[in-house]
């Protein structure tokens, strides 16, 4: 198990999604990889995980596409978490 925000992000899906290689710059999205379900629960993830919470100007799709985004916005969100 990874221990900085991107590798926790990227073993979830890729717990997800074992079949497929999935790098930390695709687009999860665009792969076709993401249903509404599926978007709810990298939600519940980021929050749970990082101990943050998601506010509503954040829920944008752009924040989510890839796991470099979705670091990103922990790294907003709780500036003192390693992100790399």
């Amino acid at each position: 198990m990874s221990t900085t925000a991107k590798g926790q992000i990227l073993d979830f899906i890729r717990g997800r999604y074992p079949q497929a290689e999935i790098d930390e710059s695709q687009d999860i999205f665009a792969l076709g990889f993401v249903n509404s379900l599926f978007a709810m629960e990298l939600v519940m993830f980021v929050e749970k995980t990082f101990d943050v919470t998601i506010p509503n100007e954040e829920l944008r799709i752009d924040n989510f596409r890839t796991a470099d985004a979705m670091s990103g916005l922990v790294s907003r969100l709780a500036p003192d978490l390693a992100v790399a």
